[in-house]
């Protein structure tokens, strides 16, 4: 409820108020008067009432003085100036302190209704207005790990969109020191043996979950300041920030590393791993090309510097004697770029990435068939995990044997592009035809989670990892199936909860406000009378 506080001298202007303001109308309640300025400061400062009804000519202390001082200590209530004095220097003065509204007595009853009401209804907005600002900084605090993740991501494998990387405003607070440092980028690869191949989709994501600790595990003992960065399928890798004048040491540390993460992940999960390190770079904007280095040390295989594991440098033209680099695109670019299209059914986009794509592999004809399929193979492994982490198996579209089968069939670029299209083709047609059933299940769920357990906190992102479902895909299909977003569903479930309990007629408006989820008892009784057209007050007197 809305407490509003009488300040003035006249008794008779007193009782008359406290008589003419409808009290349950307002949805307000009388917390004190005072019969002068001074009294008034000890009042308003031990109950602090929204609304402050005041006169100006008051022994001790004048209205004014007390509504300037109320300013200094940053008084966030409404104040209304009720005045026998008209004077414009009254007016003026009392506008320049901030009051809410000036009027001359003798007032109306009706007069001081509306005058009420449009105070409350600003009380209102600005309750809505800074719940909205706390819910945003909730929200900025809860992702403000993912869109740093993000931009770490987006600088490895150079889609950063940013001129100078980090003199952009959204560049993450603890990645500005980048411009003081060199980086070398180590690619990670997870070997596809059997234990890979053949593990479901979230085995394989518990693999790579493991995986990221050993490596921070041992870039801590080794005392090396790193970002890990979880790719697609089973790529993964790890930008390391140097000294600018690191030497011919620091090449031996990130050896050391890499040989150490390769003996770890076969010792504990019995997986091996390709390791391939790229060229340090000495600014951010060639991240991007350390990325690509490191992978293309792992498809070259050519400078392996530490016998007996499967590590390997980049070497360029020269040092390798032959060409580094035979496809000019960047594939870590365009393996993530195809990932998120497909996570995303953007049928259209993902097809023309293909396409440019294939358009630099056309310039070649004597690509092997057995090479094609493992391409193949690998793209659709990629998307297999894109989609898992939308919460889709891919498996229940287009089983592992039918896309083994499809790709013996595929004996040259135009066959393999072809079948790729129609893969992604089929896979967005069943999303948009209708939704996987587990989708739906997970729908259903939520449903009934709001109706059992409305009068708890409930987040789209808690449901989403009970389900293991992203949060934007889970909102997404909730929406598609419901008909309103899971925030105004909810919100609907708990108002129609609320007048159900109120039409009992055995609780206090407080309690109804607790029993279906909401501690702060001005914005429950704001929201339900958005939803309903009238406040809980008026609901208890029809």
């Amino acid at each position: 409820m809305w407490k509003i506080a009488i300040v003035d001298d006249d008794y008779n202007v007193l009782a008359g108020l406290k008589n003419a303001i409808p009290w349950a109308e307002l949805d307000a309640e009388w917390v004190g008067e005072a019969a002068d300025g001074e009294q008034g400061l000890q009042l308003l400062r031990a109950c602090q009432p929204d609304i402050v009804i005041t006169d100006i000519y008051m022994p001790v202390l004048n209205g004014l003085d007390m509504v300037e001082r109320l300013a200094n200590e940053e008084y966030s209530g409404k104040i209304i100036i009720l005045s026998g004095y008209s004077e414009f220097e009254y007016a003026r003065q009392a506008l320049r302190l901030g009051i809410s509204d000036y009027l001359s007595k003798p007032v109306t009853v009706h007069t001081i209704r509306s005058v009420l009401q449009r105070t409350i209804a600003e009380l209102e907005e600005e309750l809505m207005q800074k719940h909205r600002h706390e819910n945003l900084l909730d929200k900025l605090r809860v992702y403000e790990p993912f869109i740093e993740r993000e931009w770490i991501k987006s600088v490895a494998i150079g889609t950063a969109h940013t001129t100078s990387l980090l003199g952009d405003g959204m560049i993450p607070e603890a990645c500005r020191y980048w411009n003081e440092r060199s980086h070398v980028v180590i690619g990670i690869e997870m070997i596809r043996t059997d234990r890979i191949v053949k593990a479901p989709a979230k085995d394989v994501n518990l693999f790579r979950f493991a995986v990221a600790n050993i490596v921070q595990e041992l870039t801590e003992q080794l005392s090396i300041d790193c970002h890990y960065i979880d790719l697609f399928s089973n790529y993964s890798a790890v930008i390391v920030h140097l000294p600018m004048d690191a030497g011919e040491e620091t090449d031996r540390l990130l050896y050391r590393l890499g040989e150490q993460i390769i003996r770890h992940v076969r010792n504990f999960l019995n997986i091996s791993l390709y390791i391939g390190i790229g060229k340090r770079k000495p600014k951010v904007e060639a991240i991007a090309d350390s990325t690509e280095e490191a992978f293309q040390a792992i498809l070259s295989k050519h400078t392996a510097p530490v016998a007996g594991v499967h590590l390997y440098r980049y070497a360029d033209a020269e040092e390798s004697g032959k060409q580094a680099r035979p496809i000019s695109l960047r594939s870590v670019k365009f393996y993530q770029q195809l990932a998120e299209s497909v996570k995303l059914f953007q049928e259209s986009n993902a097809k023309a990435i293909l396409q440019d794509y294939f358009r630099q592999w056309h310039r070649r004809e004597d690509i092997p068939a057995r090479d094609l399929q493992g391409l193949g193979m690998e793209l659709w492994t990629i998307l297999t995990y894109a989609l898992f982490e939308s919460g889709i198996d891919l498996e229940d579209i287009y089983p592992i044997a039918q896309v083994t089968s499809e790709l013996a069939a595929v004996t040259d670029l135009q066959r393999l592009q072809a079948w790729l299209n129609a893969g992604i083709g089929q896979i967005c047609e069943q999303r948009g035809g209708g939704e996987n059933i587990k989708h739906r299940q997970a729908v259903d769920f939520i449903i009934q989670y709001i109706h059992d357990h409305y009068a708890e906190p409930i987040t789209i992102t808690e449901l989403a990892d009970r389900l293991h479902i992203s949060r934007n895909y889970l909102s997404h299909l909730f929406k598609l199936a419901a008909g309103e977003s899971f925030n105004s569903y909810l919100t609907r479930v708990r108002m129609e909860k609320a007048k159900k309990l109120i039409l009992e007629g055995k609780h206090l408006i407080y309690e109804v406000a607790e029993q279906v989820g909401y501690k702060n008892v001005p914005y429950f009784s704001t929201l339900f009378k958005k939803y309903n057209g009238y406040n809980p007050t008026e609901l208890l007197k029809q």
